[in-house]
């Protein structure tokens, strides 16, 4: 059972007094949850299984939620799903450490969000998009292309390409 204040904090101190090949499944189905002062997820959900090793505890797990971008084109908010996969090794001392360089703190208590909050932001796109064909925005007057067409056409000059054009006629 997860702590209502800490939803994403797992108590695995049990667990590592445990045989090294025990496995322990946590389920994740929170309706909200905010990762630092840049993501937050909706519809949080995910199976998250903490298996012991000789290292300490191999965190694997398969995630999904929504969050709000803003179209790159348009500027409108929209809701953009979200999945991924995490794997991370917890070693249990400082010698047995990998290059994460996470270990088990002496409490036992480990707060998933950091690591969440960081594969998270991994599947947001670098130019989010609302739809696949959205027009954006008209650059003369603004008007939401989407929506209606202004009538306002670039002039054959204006485009960047225009130099080049000449080179393209046979």
């Amino acid at each position: 059972m997860t702590n209502p204040r800490y939803p994403l904090r797992l108590n695995v101190g049990f667990i590592l007094h445990e045989e090294v090949g025990s496995n322990h499944e946590f389920t994740f189905d929170l309706p909200e949850v905010t990762l630092g002062d840049d993501l937050e997820l909706r519809e949080l959900a995910g199976t998250l299984t903490i298996g012991r090793t000789a290292q300490g505890l191999l965190f694997t797990g398969d995630f999904r939620g929504q969050t709000e971008l803003t179209c790159v084109r348009c500027l409108k908010p929209f809701d953009q799903g979200l999945a991924w996969t995490l794997t991370e090794l917890y070693a249990s001392s400082e010698k047995s450490m990998s290059d994460s360089g996470l270990l088990v703190p002496e409490d036992a208590q480990i707060d998933l969000a950091p690591i969440i909050r960081e594969y998270a932001l991994l599947e947001v796109p670098i130019n989010p998009l609302c739809q696949p064909d959205c027009k954006g925005l008209c650059p003369v007057c603004g008007q939401d292309l989407n929506l209606r067409d202004c009538g306002h056409r670039p002039d054959a000059g204006e485009s960047p390409f225009a130099a080049i054009q000449d080179f393209l006629k046979p």
